[in-house]
């Protein structure tokens, strides 16, 4: 073998050895990426979720508008990369506990039991005016001492929440998207399939409860989204109301 082979099968041999090599560095940081994702979502290779949806307050039947179908795809999405399955169930319907499969419940209080639910057992800070009569406050949030104004197209409001309830290693968690139109429900599950990487290097595992305001949504529908704050500590406290009432009581 003269020198010209010699070099020719050694480049071979080094330029495969160098396309193995650059191959398992991106399987490897593709798997760990992949991981990461179903750590935080609780959705581990071929484990089960719950989509759960409000029903249209056109009537008894399943029947789930726009926006909210729009707000599924991106979940189903995601629960896909995780290789993981969905189950869309109405809201009324879910009868599991918490913890058992990974849940995303999709909807606000008036038009959600589970919704309702959740935020009674786990987010008692958080109060949404549900009274069916138009007005300034129809729809507020109240969230600790602060109030939230719904302005129809303009601005609008919904809570986007990984809680885990403190149920031990192992617990799956549930995601709350609770907005006040349906629109800002898909604008929270927009948000949150693109900055998932970064909430889960900043809160891990943990619970976290964020407010976002969704901004002229009339002209640029829901992608334009603002961070109002991280809400998780008035959120889960009891509600000025009820601590005021418990601070009266004698000791």
């Amino acid at each position: 073998m003269n020198d010209d082979v010699r070099n020719i099968v050694l480049g071979v041999v080094a330029a495969g050895i160098s396309a193995a090599l650059g191959w398992l560095a991106r399987t490897y940081l593709w798997k760990r990426k992949l991981r990461r994702k179903q750590a935080f979502f609780g959705l581990p290779d071929n484990s089960e979720s719950l989509l759960v949806v409000n029903r249209d307050a056109g009537g008894p039947e399943l029947t789930v508008v726009r926006q909210d179908v729009f707000a599924l795809l991106e979940l189903s999405a995601l629960i896909k990369d995780c290789g993981a399955h969905a189950q869309v169930v109405a809201h009324d319907a879910a009868r599991q506990g918490f913890g058992e499969r990974t849940e995303f419940c999709l909807g606000g209080p008036a038009s959600n039991r589970r919704m309702a639910a959740h935020l009674q057992s786990l987010l008692p800070g958080i109060r949404v005016n549900t009274d069916a009569e138009r007005g300034p406050e129809r729809w507020a949030f109240g969230i600790g001492s602060e109030r939230h104004l719904l302005e129809p197209g303009r601005s609008e409001h919904v809570i986007l929440a990984r809680l885990t309830a403190d149920l031990g290693r192992g617990a799956r968690p549930v995601f709350l998207f609770c907005g006040q139109t349906a629109i800002t429900n898909q604008a929270a599950t927009r948000y949150l399939a693109r900055h998932h990487e970064r909430l889960a290097r900043k809160y891990g595992s943990g619970s976290f409860v964020l407010l976002l305001k969704v901004v002229n949504s009339q002209a640029y529908g829901p992608d334009v989204v603002e961070l109002v704050g991280d809400v998780t500590r008035a959120a889960q406290a009891p509600a000025p109301e009820e601590a005021a009432h418990d601070s009266s009581r004698p000791s």
